[in-house]
């Protein structure tokens, strides 16, 4: 999963004050939650560039809130839980392509990433 940041932003908490804060409750076992508006793009390749019948699908996800969050997961190795509000309208998916994404995010990562 790629999770694009617009960087850090703090709202009246220093940084490493929020760091700090997110280090403490990781510790205490807490899986926070970040959260974020997606795209789901499925392409096919230009047909100039040959034969190739693939399909490419991208999620990609823009972080509105977690910044601290996911930083502090991140340097502690632990999972991030993301809420993730997919753009249906702006997306380059149609509805079948929108239907079949639960299913596919039910698959285990190998099955995806071999497509079996």
């Amino acid at each position: 999963m790629m999770i694009k940041t617009g960087g850090p932003r703090s709202l009246g908490v220093p940084s490493s004050e929020a760091r700090l804060h997110f280090d403490a409750e990781l510790q205490q076992g807490t899986v926070p939650t970040a959260v974020a508006i997606s795209t789901l793009d499925v392409c096919q390749p230009d047909s100039s560039f040959g034969d190739d019948p693939s399909v490419h699908w991208g999620l990609t996800h823009f972080l509105l809130d977690g910044h601290h969050k996911l930083e502090a997961a991140a340097a502690a190795g632990r999972p991030v839980r993301l809420l993730s509000l997919l753009t249906l309208g702006e997306s380059l998916a149609g509805a079948d392509d929108h239907a079949r994404l639960p299913a596919l995010r039910a698959q285990s990562r190998s099955a995806r990433a071999t497509g079996t």
